[in-house]
């Protein structure tokens, strides 16, 4: 396990990384204190001396450690990919210093924390630019699915029959009921309408459905009017949370309640469009096992959405799109929609708070459960108060991302929706 996990194309970056700052470090101190480099400007020349040697040193690493092979002409290499590198370094540095610190600062993060995730984060934006642009590396091939070693002669020798249990297991793809789940604390303004329209939509285009509120120990009158509304309509149910207040205790009691299908995770405060759940639920019969709305795509729509909101918004899914290198850009909405299998697979969940609204979707993607995108529209709330607080969020869904980014690269696979496939249909082999 040890030589296999030396030998990812990211820790070689790192470790290359590693060994240019040490020769960085190990330069200034030898121009400064034994050339003699002692003035102000001596100093700085110093250091951008010092800082070019060992970025030059690093392309070379990389280039015939981590990315390998390729065009090794002087016109290629000078001319084109160490200009290139130079600007990659930069643009990490730049966005270390001037985005990522400012940003974990105004969130409190711890200045020590702040600048391990910092030199992480820019280290992460380099690879990213360079593996994408500097070195220009091919596309990987599929990794290959390794089956358990008493059973691989087996499942070799019958390949077709396993790839027809596939095919039988991945066209059972019919969604015919859907749950919604809505969190709701202290929603009294707004739980009666959001659930009335929610129903009024769904039940016009003939969705067998079921509307799962979970009542986060409301301090007003929600759960009153949860009864109320429980009355009239058998469709709707509610219970209170079991677990500790909170946004994410809250969805996960949901989502061990659900009863359908599919479930669609639902803000209380109307803010999504019940229009969109009709197309989530549509796209999935198409055979998507997850459909994301993204509201920052052609045609999705953002109303009165709070600016400083909407920028930690946009920096948070551009540092998970680069750390993750996949194009969707709104994880960090909680509206989506899941297969029931895919609730199961991707549990157990561990966010307590607003942070679960990545977890999910990540965890999701890095398991190998399909997904697609389409366009939403959001609305601000126009009644009751936010529960999300941004400042006591920073560190939790950075923990969450960071947690779900080291599942993908070090748990060699080991919770991927391949491996419960072979599962499965090893149990089909085993009852047919």
């Amino acid at each position: 396990m040890i030589k296999k996990l030396f030998q990812t194309k990211i820790l070689k970056f790192l470790l290359g990384g590693g060994l240019a700052t040490v020769l960085n470090i190990a330069l200034i101190y030898l121009i400064i204190e034994k050339l003699g480099f002692n003035t102000a400007l001596l100093r700085n020349i110093a250091n951008v001396i010092s800082i070019e040697i060992s970025l030059i040193l690093g392309f070379f690493i990389y280039r015939t450690w981590v990315w390998t092979g390729g065009n090794w002409t002087i016109k290629e290499v000078l001319l084109r990919q160490l200009p290139l590198y130079h600007v990659s370094a930069g643009l990490a540095v730049i966005s270390r210093i001037f985005l990522i610190f400012p940003i974990l600062d105004w969130l409190k993060v711890n200045y020590a924390i702040n600048t391990i995730i910092g030199a992480l984060v820019s280290a992460l934006i380099n690879y990213f630019i360079s593996d994408r642009f500097v070195f220009k590396t091919p596309k990987q091939k599929k990794s290959l699915t390794y089956y358990p070693e008493a059973l691989a002669p087996a499942l070799l020798e019958n390949s077709s029959l396993i790839g027809n249990q596939l095919r039988a297991i991945e066209t059972s793809k019919s969604i015919k009921t859907l749950s919604i789940v809505i969190p709701a604390y202290n929603e009294e303004d707004c739980i009666v309408q959001t659930v009335r329209t929610i129903s009024t939509v769904l039940e016009q285009e003939n969705i067998d459905y079921e509307i799962l509120v979970v009542n986060d120990n409301s301090k007003d009158n929600t759960e009153q009017l949860l009864q109320q509304l429980n009355s009239q309509n058998s469709k709707l149910r509610y219970i209170n949370n079991y677990y500790p207040n909170g946004f994410g205790f809250a969805v996960r009691c949901g989502l061990e309640n659900f009863t359908k299908d599919a479930v669609a995770v639902v803000m209380a405060d109307s803010s999504d469009a019940p229009e969109d759940i009709v197309s989530y639920y549509h796209k999935l019969q198409e055979g998507y096992d997850c459909v994301f709305g993204s509201r920052f795509i052609r045609g999705g729509k953002v109303i009165d959405y709070p600016t400083h909101k909407l920028i930690v918004n946009r920096l948070a899914n551009l540092f998970i799109k680069i750390l993750f290198g996949f194009k969707f850009n709104d994880t960090t909405n909680a509206f989506k929609i899941y297969r029931k299998e895919v609730i199961e697979g991707i549990s157990p969940l561990v966010s307590h708070h607003f942070n679960l609204t990545v977890e999910m979707p990540l965890k999701a993607i890095v398991r190998g459960y399909s997904y697609t995108t389409i366009p939403i529209t959001w609305r601000n709330r126009t009644t009751g108060v936010s529960k999300l607080k941004l400042k006591e969020m920073g560190s939790r869904y950075l923990f969450i991302v960071l947690f779900i980014w080291l599942e993908k690269h070090l748990s060699r696979g080991d919770y991927h929706l391949s491996k419960n496939k072979l599962l499965a249909n090893q149990r089909l082999k085993s009852n047919g």
